[in-house]
């Protein structure tokens, strides 16, 4: 099931918080498996499923990074394994930061590189929010190119953290 429809809220990318745990702490009450224990057999399971999605939707909805992944998924703009085609700029600057990242000398070299790829992050962060902000209200098409904007960032920010890992392992080097 949906864990919008679960929790009988308007798919977002910011769903209500107070909400989202309104709805958790209402629902952990309904479907305790403690609650159900004279029930039979079927009503206990299917009492422990509802219990488990409640557990998986609210994890899920009240991490912003998680509901970024599962909005996109309940889209199928989200797969594993998937191979997405990336902007040719992006991919040739995501080169250049690599062919640097391997010819590093000492710490300045490192701190410029550094806060090159923090200033790609934040300018995809804000993207990002610009993006999602107003997605609630939008009509069915707009929704559609709007996602279609949304999973080409998330997939250069996950491109872009291989190449915050690097940074990591060459900063545990220095």
């Amino acid at each position: 099931m949906n864990y919008f429809e679960f929790y009988d809220i308007p798919e977002s990318f910011h769903p209500d918080a107070a909400h989202i745990k309104k709805q958790f702490y209402a629902l952990s009450k309904q479907y305790h498996p403690d609650f159900h224990a004279n029930e039979s057999d079927e009503k206990q399971q299917e009492i422990l499923e509802l219990s488990t999605l409640n557990n998986k939707a609210y994890q899920t909805l009240s991490d912003p990074n998680k509901v970024l992944e599962y909005v996109l998924k309940l889209h199928d703009l989200v797969s594993e394994g998937a191979k997405p085609s990336l902007p040719a700029d992006f991919l040739m600057e995501m080169m250049d930061i690599n062919e640097r990242l391997m010819e590093i000398e000492n710490a300045e070299q490192f701190g410029e590189i550094s806060a090159e790829v923090a200033a790609i992050e934040g300018d995809m962060n804000e993207e990002l929010i610009s993006l999602t902000k107003d997605y609630p209200t939008l009509n069915d098409t707009a929704k559609q190119d709007r996602l279609n904007e949304i999973a080409n960032i998330y997939y250069r920010q996950k491109y872009l953290l291989r190449i915050k890992e690097s940074l990591d392992t060459f900063a545990a080097r220095l």
